[in-house]
């Protein structure tokens, strides 16, 4: 096992490419404005996050849909501090469940342009694609002002 400068290096942004990992398609969605996940063309349930195996059935049979850019706050909560490495700059920042229209499943994203004491349950958000500076796309929800 190998040191790199004697320093530890965290992402918490995963790889996205083909060789990296079996639900490339998701990222490729994002790339294109798109948030997505896998549904089991076998038994017809909707899995969040994407999954190659369905956890229900076991079938490898899934199919991409297109999931609802919009949705609300479920919850909410301020990182005040704390922040993962890579992200002490970023802080104070909030995080959201955020209940997509029409599904039966919530989603955990954090909500950009949005101050804690400014952001209420119940309130619209809409999906924001982020871009890194190496290239991968991530989302992320903001007001729907």
């Amino acid at each position: 096992m190998g040191q790199v400068d004697g320093r530890f290096a965290f992402d918490f942004y995963p790889l996205e490419s083909e060789q990296h990992t079996r639900i490339s398609r998701f990222f490729d969605h994002l790339r294109e404005g798109r948030l997505t996940t896998t549904k089991c063309k076998a038994c017809g349930v909707v899995l969040w996050q994407p999954r190659v195996v369905c956890s229900h059935c076991r079938s490898e049979e899934m199919e991409w849909i297109d999931l609802p850019r919009e949705g609300t706050v479920f919850a909410h909560t301020a990182v005040l501090a704390g922040a993962p490495i890579g992200f002490e700059d970023e802080v104070p920042f909030v995080v959201a469940v955020i209940q997509l229209k029409g599904l039966d499943f919530r989603v955990v994203a954090r909500i950009d342009d949005a101050k804690y004491e400014e952001l209420h349950i119940g309130d619209a958000v809409r999906l924001k694609v982020i871009t890194l500076a190496d290239g991968r796309v991530w989302f992320r929800f903001v007001p729907a002002r």
